[in-house]
């Protein structure tokens, strides 16, 4: 073989090998590039940010609205996302959202919904969907005058409590009832934006959430009566639901897998409950965080638990109330953590395979 095409041969093979180098390179700049995207703004920013999506709104101007307000990184990332991950749209509304929240967790609001009236600024307090007394207790004292410290006292006062039970019978007389309860008003303080400008006092601010919860939920009353339930009830399993699945349709079936295990005297094992029962928030729990010693671990006790985890949304109670796929008797769900998707299983042993295939496609 000649010199001249030994030397043509090396040349291309060098050139080949460089090719190589530049896509290897160029596709893990790519991923660093998508992975930095999906993570949020300032993860040390958490003051609201008021983003109204008017009806009709296509994603690409709502992409568009999310950039302006710099909460996302990159809108090519962000709509990639919403393409394949979103699967019943986003709604029209207000949110307050922030830059601390990444891809996923805006997606998921959006696609929740908004409210009807605009949620920050001056004379606006907003209590979440899902937040827990504690974490609403906070939001007052953010947005108001009256501190965290005194709405808790205030929410624990028997005679204040008595006099709301009075005032609101169907909504608040099992919740009254009710023993081993940390806050007899968790679940109780509905989730709204609600406006503190003529506020006159706490109790005030207070009996109005309370006053809301109770409007919202006057339509379902006979619901709940006639289905054996009490309001204490639906809105425990509806507080879990809240947290357990971010669609309608999974939230039903959700609903409809913790109805069938309270049926077969199950407990229902709920990694909510037990965070609950830590006070804590944790990705991760561990086989000793299971057993604590709590009415509100789930995975221990059996039926619904003391009361509400949180503030539940009237989506999450209807869903209690109309579940679905009662009669595939699923008893088990686990959710794709990268994808959202909930899969359900009638069986143990269904349970883990799906398990241990998404534990595996999650790594």
């Amino acid at each position: 073989m000649s010199r001249s095409l030994k030397n043509k041969k090396s040349k291309k093979l060098g050139w080949i090998i460089t090719i190589i180098i530049l896509i290897v390179v160029l596709v893990g700049g790519f991923k660093m590039y998508v992975s930095s995207s999906m993570k949020a703004v300032n993860a040390n920013n958490d003051k609201a940010v008021e983003v109204y999506i008017k009806s009709g709104s296509s994603n690409d101007q709502i992409i568009k609205t999310l950039q302006k307000k710099h909460l996302i990184k990159s809108s090519l990332v962000f709509k990639y996302y919403a393409k394949s991950k979103v699967s019943t749209g986003f709604k029209a509304g207000y949110y307050s959202l922030n830059k601390s929240m990444d891809v996923k967790t805006i997606a998921q609001k959006l696609e929740k919904g908004g409210s009807a009236t605009p949620v920050t600024g001056e004379n606006k307090l907003v209590v979440q969907e899902g937040a827990t007394v504690e974490q609403i207790a906070a939001a007052v004292q953010k947005a108001t005058k009256y501190s965290s410290k005194d709405f808790l006292a205030l929410i624990q006062d028997q005679d204040f409590l008595d006099e709301l039970a009075k005032e609101y019978p169907d909504l608040l007389s099992s919740a009254m009832s009710a023993t081993d309860v940390r806050y007899k008003l968790e679940g109780y303080l509905f989730p709204a934006t609600y406006d503190t400008k003529n506020v006159t006092s706490l109790k005030s601010l207070v009996t109005q959430m309370v006053a809301t919860s109770n409007t919202q939920l006057q339509p379902y009353f006979t619901s709940i009566k006639s289905q054996g339930y009490t309001v204490q009830q639906v809105l425990t399993l509806a507080s879990l639901v809240e947290r357990e699945g971010v669609t309608n349709s999974d939230r039903r079936k959700i609903a409809g897998v913790f109805l069938n295990r309270i049926k077969k005297d199950m407990p229902l094992q709920s990694d909510i409950s037990v965070m609950y029962a830590l006070n804590t928030h944790k990705k991760n729990l561990t086989y000793k965080d299971l057993e604590v010693d709590s009415p509100y671990n789930l995975y221990v006790e059996k039926g619904y638990g003391p009361g509400p985890f949180n503030s539940p949304s009237l989506q999450s109670i209807k869903a209690v109330l109309d579940p679905a796929s009662r009669n595939k008797k699923y008893l088990y769900f686990i959710a794709n953590m990268k994808t959202g998707k909930v899969y359900y299983a009638t069986t143990y042993a269904q349970h883990q395979k799906l398990t241990e295939k998404l534990s595996d496609d999650n790594k």
